[in-house]
């Protein structure tokens, strides 16, 4: 299941890469919506397996950021 976005916005800044390991509550993607930055968790821990965006992209509500397996 990837970590989707929560709103539309733009990526700032991706603060993993592909088989990295995280913790429940690490940082995955700042997102920036509404000039407000806002920092996408990880709701387990596990591996990075896919990063679906890059900095500067533009993404919808529900778009998949980053896949953790």
């Amino acid at each position: 299941e990837p970590v989707k976005a929560p709103m539309p916005g733009n990526i700032n800044d991706v603060r993993v890469s592909a088989g990295q390991q995280v913790k429940k509550g690490d940082i995955l993607v700042i997102l920036d919506a509404m000039k407000m930055e806002n920092s996408i968790t990880s709701d387990y821990a596990g591996v990075v397996t896919r990063i679906f965006v890059e900095k500067d992209q533009a993404v919808p509500t529900e778009a998949p950021m980053v896949e953790i397996g």
